[in-house]
């Protein structure tokens, strides 16, 4: 299981690599999945995720980059840290590092956490 989460996590990598971050979603999130940024609220389900997903990228103007630097897994859960690069509609550079954890179970995201540095 845990090389089989760790393959999704590269394909679902190189979809973010490509800036295909709501095809993404549709493809890996489980229905009632839980997301959360620490610090804030849960956001609870893929209809949820995914809508508030579309009104951040709505304030996006040009996409960057979102890169991958380490990653790894163990038993139902992937790790990753990554870096995220884009222009805001208002002209905004925006370099942005996270760590995330995530939960699988029968090949989709039932959980993740993201960890901002300073956050």
């Amino acid at each position: 299981m845990e090389s089989e989460n760790l393959k999704a996590l590269e394909t679902l990598l190189a979809m973010l690599a490509q800036g295909q971050f709501l095809e993404g979603m549709e493809e890996y999130f489980a229905d009632d999945v839980v997301i959360q940024e620490v610090g804030r609220d849960p956001k609870r389900g893929k209809a949820l995720c995914i809508e508030v997903e579309r009104e951040i990228l709505a304030g996006v103007a040009e996409f960057i980059q979102y890169t991958a630097h380490s990653k790894g897994a163990g038993g139902d859960l992937t790790f990753y840290e990554g870096t995220m690069e884009f222009k805001t509609t208002d002209g905004q550079h925006v370099i942005q590092q996270q760590a995330v954890v995530t939960k699988w179970q029968d090949g989709k995201i039932v959980e993740e956490r993201y960890y901002h540095p300073n956050a």
